[in-house]
């Protein structure tokens, strides 16, 4: 059961999902269909300003005295 949890618990962060959720699709739309470079760039772009817009609420968390989350 302690494989299966090591393997699990990134999963429940957010910034992981958006991650993975935006490779997936770039890897998607790179190979499955005929997208322009433009839109590829759009979907990278996106999951990266999620990416930074989280770690931007989780650092004003901590610093307003919230206890970061266990690991």
């Amino acid at each position: 059961m302690g494989i299966l949890k090591r393997i699990i618990k990134p999963f429940q962060s957010r910034k992981v999902r958006v991650a993975l959720a935006t490779v997936i699709a770039a890897c998607v739309a790179e190979l499955g269909f005929n997208v322009s470079e433009e839109i590829l760039l759009s979907i990278i772009g996106v999951g990266i300003s999620v990416i930074l817009g989280i770690a931007h609420e989780d650092s004003g968390k901590w610093a307003s005295g919230q206890e970061p989350p266990e690991k």
